[in-house]
């Protein structure tokens, strides 16, 4: 079972860039933006990550953090936080352990093929450890970090 609205986000642990451990619990009383893409430096992941760097002083401003997610390792997020200045923190889930309980992980329609892979999606955890809202699927991942921005907005 996938993650629910309302109940407590599923504990993690992963590596990122540099490859130290960053646990859900390292961010304790804050918002978390949790999105999972499918690749570094790819068309739609490059858009979505510019989205959030773009964004990323607002979303500080909301006792924010943001935190990406993809299958690629430490020197792929270094080289790819370093070509957008990136801001944020990415992690590595190679294993796909996390996507699979936070439901990124899975069939998808992908160039109107049924494949298994990276579902782009976020998930928004409150201070509190309670998921606020669960974006499924992101269709257009250029768009979506505006969206997040308004529902964390909308939580003042």
């Amino acid at each position: 079972m996938a993650i629910q609205e309302g109940k407590k986000a599923p504990a993690f642990a992963l590596t990122d860039g540099d490859g130290n451990k960053v646990k859900l619990s390292d961010y304790a009383g804050k918002h978390v933006i949790l999105y999972f893409y499918p690749r570094d430096d790819t068309p739609g992941c490059t858009k979505e990550a510019c989205g959030f760097r773009d964004l990323w002083g607002e979303i500080q401003k909301k006792n924010a953090v943001v935190l990406g997610v993809s299958p690629d390792k430490g020197p792929a997020h270094q080289k790819f936080r370093t070509k957008y200045k990136l801001p944020f923190t990415l992690l590595s889930d190679p294993d796909k352990e996390v996507m699979e309980k936070y439901g990124a992980w899975g069939e998808k329609v992908l160039y109107g093929k049924k494949t298994v892979g990276v579902i782009r999606s976020t998930v928004w955890i409150g201070p509190d450890g309670v998921v606020r809202k669960h974006w499924k699927r992101v269709p257009k991942a250029d768009e979506h970090p505006a969206r997040v921005l308004e529902e964390l907005s909308s939580a003042d």
